[in-house]
């Protein structure tokens, strides 16, 4: 795979995505050396002087007037890591540790924080061999960074602590270094508070989470599409004039992926001059306004993470111009607010679908389909539970949809009194976007069998390959069985992308 080059410009998104989930190599701009021996040599240069420096020969935190003596600045350091390694509960995927841990040497690289070219070198080492620290989710309040967790990632370079196994347990780091004949990281001034101040952990986990939801806004499309057609529903609300009238982009996005999946269709040219329905429930008519806020929410977030991207946050920061600043750019506010409301245009996002697929599983008798889509009404329930597992996971998104960045519990005393909690901001919005993903997949699972009952009136072609991409795994309800089973092939063929390839395949690159 391509490796990604760090320290010569901004990453691109999809750069992490690489080197996360696909373990692409990452290497260091030759000249980037530059730049981060500059800003070493400022820091050198600084602890020869008289003058307190945040970080450097003082306490952090409350404990900033603590004038640190110069033959104890390495302990400082050591002990910044050690004691800020405070991380509970399960630990992280290792796609989110080697996002974090790519995002932090891209910080670092830019030469503003003063380590030294040895500590960025072995953070890059560390990600490209696969030792991975084993890093607790929860301890980050958003605001001086993530420090419990990048602690956890720079206990690491020192060998302590614990890193994530093949076989999905951990082992202590110290083990991985020896087999890997690495010896622990000695740091200098300045390099553990370096490591720790910023807001890479919560970028990592928005950016993971952004990626999959841009999968999602396309199948979410796909399946309201599906049901649509398969509920009689009219095609006549997308009209790109009627669009023009609301000029969402987002909206106009959606709508246009609607009129192109049901663009041929038999099942709609079948009742087109019909009176059996002068208006779709909302949740069918509306689909283009509804998906489209959603995807205004996605690209508003996506703005802000990709200037995180190129972003310094850390603290304090050395300047070209020899300064070594206290400044406040490790608020996690602004990614924050991003995810929170991509969490809520996510979560609305699985309500809608779950509210066409309890249209077609009800009231859709009204319109020709049996109740639950069974071929044995009364016999069997068809896919009626299907509605209750997203009933579920509906609630639960509410629950999570309630903004993490409104809250705020002072820490360190009293000087960190105002605290973003992004952090949790984007478990929720990692979280909410799997439940979506599910809801999405059960509307799509649901909307198949109901086009099939429509038979012999065939679907669009758009949606006629939707419907045999999940028919590679899921077969017609003939008979009561498993629901789950059918589930969980409707969310593989959703996850792994394969309901957007089929329909792209035959209709072209969906927006």
């Amino acid at each position: 795979m391509k490796p990604v080059v760090v320290g010569s410009e901004a990453l691109s998104p999809s750069d992490v995505v690489a080197v996360a989930r696909h373990m692409a190599p990452a290497h260091l701009h030759g000249g980037a050396e530059k730049a981060i021996r500059a800003s070493r040599a400022i820091v050198e240069r600084h602890l020869g002087g008289d003058r307190p420096v945040y970080g450097l020969n003082t306490g952090i935190g409350a404990l900033a007037d603590a004038r640190i003596p110069s033959e104890d600045l390495e302990q400082l350091q050591r002990n910044i890591i050690r004691s800020h390694a405070a991380g509970a509960g399960e630990f992280l995927p290792v796609e989110v540790v080697r996002a974090i841990m790519l995002l932090r040497a891209r910080s670092l690289a830019a030469g503003r924080s003063g380590v030294r070219l040895e500590l960025v070198e072995r953070l890059l080492e560390l990600l490209n061999r696969g030792i991975h620290p084993a890093v607790p989710s929860r301890g980050s309040v958003g605001a001086s960074g993530d420090l419990a967790q990048l602690a956890h990632i720079a206990l690491g370079l020192l060998g302590e602590g614990r890193v994530l196994t093949d076989d999905g347990g951990t082992e202590p780091a110290a083990e991985a270094h020896r087999r890997a004949d690495l010896a622990p990281l000695e740091l200098r001034a300045k390099e553990g508070i370096a490591m720790i101040n910023g807001t890479e952990g919560m970028v990592a986990l928005g950016l993971l989470a952004h990626h999959d939801a841009s999968m999602l806004l396309k199948e979410a499309d796909i399946s309201a599409a599906m049901t649509i057609e398969a509920a009689l529903g009219t095609d006549r609300p997308f009209a790109e004039d009627l669009m023009t009238l609301r000029p969402h982009p987002g909206q106009a996005a959606a709508a246009a992926n609607l009129r192109r999946m049901l663009e041929g269709s038999p099942i709609i040219a079948s009742h087109r001059d019909s009176t059996h329905a002068v208006q779709d429930p909302y949740s069918m008519r509306c689909a283009p306004q509804v998906h489209g806020a959603v995807r205004d929410a996605h690209a508003f977030a996506g703005e802000v993470l990709e200037r995180e991207l190129g972003s310094v946050t850390d603290n304090p920061v050395v300047l070209p111009d020899g300064r070594v600043e206290s400044a406040g750019n490790f608020h996690g506010e602004p990614i924050a607010y991003g995810l929170d409301f991509l969490t809520v245009g996510m979560s609305g996002l699985g309500n809608v679908a779950e509210r066409r697929t309890f249209w077609l599983l009800g009231p859709a008798q009204a319109r020709g389909l049996p109740p639950f889509l069974s071929t044995h009404p009364g016999l069997g329930s068809g896919y009626m539970l299907a509605q209750y597992t997203q009933a579920a996971m509906v609630s639960e998104c509410k629950m999570l949809a309630q903004p993490a960045g409104l809250d705020s519990i002072p820490t360190s005393g009293t000087q960190e009194d105002h605290v973003s909690m992004g952090w949790l901001s984007g478990l929720k919005l990692r979280r909410v976007v799997e439940l979506a993903t599910t809801i999405v997949a059960i509307e799509a699972l649901c909307a198949a069998q109901a086009l099939d009952l429509r038979r012999p009136l065939g679907p669009a072609p758009g949606t006629a390959a939707a419907r045999a991409a999940l028919r590679q795994l899921v077969p017609f309800l003939e008979e009561d069985r498993t629901v789950a089973e059918d589930i969980e092939g409707a969310e593989e063929t959703v996850r792994g992308g394969a309901l957007i390839r089929a329909v792209e395949d035959i209709v072209g690159a969906l927006q």
